[in-house]
C-alpha cells in the first residue's frame, strides 16, 4: 500500500487519523517542525512555526497563527483533542531550529524558536519525547500516521525520532 503524503508548508499544520497517511515539512531551518502522535487513537498533527512568540506581531498572528509557536501549538494540540487525543499521551518528536546564515546576526531565530517551545510544553505538563534541533543543516521531517514514526532527513543522512 503507497502512502499518501500531506504536505505542510511554512506556517501551517495540518492533522490526520488515516494510517495511509505521511504528513511531510520540507526544508526546517530556523524553523520548527512539531510532531504531536497520540498513539491510543493513532492520530497525529504537525506544525511548521517560524517564530517563537505571537507577541511580535498580533496583526500577523491573527492572520497566520501557525507562523508562531504559542498560536500554533495552542491551534494544533486542540484540533487533535477534538479529534480524540489526550493531551497526556500525545508523544512529541520536535525538528529544526538550525542557525541559519539568514537575518540579522545575533538574531539567533532557531535556538529562540527552540527556547519558545520547550516554556510551551513545560506550561503544558507536556514532555518532548525526542528532538533533532540546532547545527547549521535544514531538515525535511516525515510523521507516519500509522504508527507515529517521526524520520528526519538531513545531508543525505536519516534518522528516527
Amino acid at each position: 500500500m503507497s502512502k499518501r503524503r500531506i504536505i505542510i508548508n511554512v506556517s501551517d499544520a495540518k492533522v490526520s487519523g488515516n494510517s495511509s497517511d505521511v504528513l511531510v515539512t520540507y526544508s526546517l531551518g530556523s524553523c520548527i517542525g512539531v510532531c504531536l502522535y497520540d498513539p491510543a487513537t493513532n492520530v497525529g498533527g504537525m506544525l511548521h512555526y517560524q517564530l517563537p512568540d505571537s507577541k511580535m506581531d498580533p496583526d500577523r498572528a491573527k492572520a497566520k497563527p501557525f507562523m508562531f509557536a504559542d498560536t500554533g501549538m495552542n491551534m494544533l494540540v486542540k484540533k487533535l483533542v477534538s479529534m480524540g487525543a489526550r493531551k497526556k499521551r500525545m508523544q512529541i518528536r520536535i525538528a529544526g531550529g538550525a542557525s541559519m546564515d539568514t537575518g540579522p546576526r545575533g538574531f539567533d531565530i532557531g535556538k529562540r524558536n527552540h527556547l519558545a517551545f520547550r516554556k510551551i510544553m513545560w506550561k503544558n505538563g507536556m514532555f518532548v519525547d525526542a528532538e533533532d534541533v540546532g547545527g547549521f543543516s535544514p531538515r525535511n521531517v516525515y510523521m507516519d500516521i500509522a504508527d507515529g514514526t517521526v524520520t528526519v532527513r538531513s545531508n543525505g543522512l536519516e534518522k528516527r525520532l
